[in-house]
């Protein structure tokens, strides 16, 4: 149980020491720019993976049609 709470904690200050350093490095002003990239790169992203779960699940019915076929 301590472990856990340890491995919580840790993992905590861990997200908290990337934002110290993410506002050092950066400033204040560029987060919001920041966070606009890395909001627009996950919607690309997402996008993506949909696209090609979309292609493989086309691929995989006429693959399908073609066995059935013959």
């Amino acid at each position: 149980m301590w472990n856990l709470a340890a491995q919580v904690i840790g993992i905590e200050w861990i997200i908290i020491l990337i934002i110290i350093a993410i506002l050092l490095l950066f400033g204040p002003s560029k987060i919001p720019e920041l966070a606009r990239a890395f909001g627009r790169a996950w919607g690309e992203f997402r996008r993506g993976k949909t696209e090609v779960e979309r292609e493989l699940r086309e691929g995989s019915a006429t693959l399908e049609e073609k066995e059935r076929r013959g």
